[in-house]
């Protein structure tokens, strides 16, 4: 997979070994170390995907969240914050995925291929995902595994078919109470657990250890498909 990818970062240190890492990994690389120059240079035809630092110069990085996702490019978070309050606020905007420093450069070259492969997907809009034995049919409105059916309830429907959309990418517990519940039931987490309950009972092999609908503690939740 090649790709071009936008670096922005204004620690020269960091950006040297992005660079070299994604490089060898065979994509183009360019870079910014401000705000301003990011967003200029994230507007140039090709660009698919931006490495973002929230820590920039002249503008916190957070905020150029939303409006690189309105030029339609993927979005990794690439930081030192490791608050969670951060992380739901960078993937509530709409990055795809959060790295903190210091990180494995394997870790962060499978978190790039994700993203593109996904915003490839989503470009294509196919409406049918395959996990292992399960198949998610969007379109149709159905879920099976090994062919036979799964009864689900509504609520339970509405919580994967979310997660199927956006997979492999985590989604914040506000952001699914949001989509399948309403606006007014964005603090209700318990209903979200509930639920979550209820579905790794029907999906996984061993519910009490989860491999396709993981929790990222007081953050949200991912469905694994990589």
């Amino acid at each position: 997979m090649t790709g071009q990818i936008l670096i922005v970062d204004d620690e020269p240190a960091i950006c040297r070994l992005v660079r070299g890492a994604v490089e060898r990994a065979g994509y183009t690389v360019s870079e910014a170390a401000t705000a301003a120059e990011a967003l200029t240079l994230a507007r140039r035809e090709g660009c698919e995907l931006v490495l973002l630092d929230l820590g920039l110069p002249d503008r916190d990085g957070i905020e150029l969240v939303p409006l690189i996702k309105a030029m339609h490019r993927a979005v990794i978070v690439l930081t030192a914050r490791d608050a969670t309050a951060e992380k739901v606020s960078a993937l509530d905007l709409g990055a795809d995925d959060y790295v903190v420093k210091p990180f494995d450069t394997d870790e962060l070259l499978a978190r790039v291929r994700t993203a593109l492969r996904h915003r490839l997907a989503s470009n294509n809009g196919s409406g049918v995902l395959a996990v292992g034995s399960i198949i998610i049919d969007l379109t149709a409105r159905r879920v099976s595994r090994d062919g036979a059916e799964l009864k689900l309830t509504r609520k339970e429907y509405a919580v994967l078919a979310e997660l199927a959309r956006h997979p492999d990418r985590v989604l914040t517990h506000s952001h699914l109470l949001r989509a399948v519940w309403g606006e007014a039931h964005t603090q209700d987490v318990e209903y979200l657990r509930v639920t979550m309950r209820g579905l790794r009972l029907k999906l996984e092999e061993d519910a009490a250890s989860p491999v396709l609908l993981r929790n990222e503690p007081g953050v949200g939740y991912r469905l694994t498909v990589t």
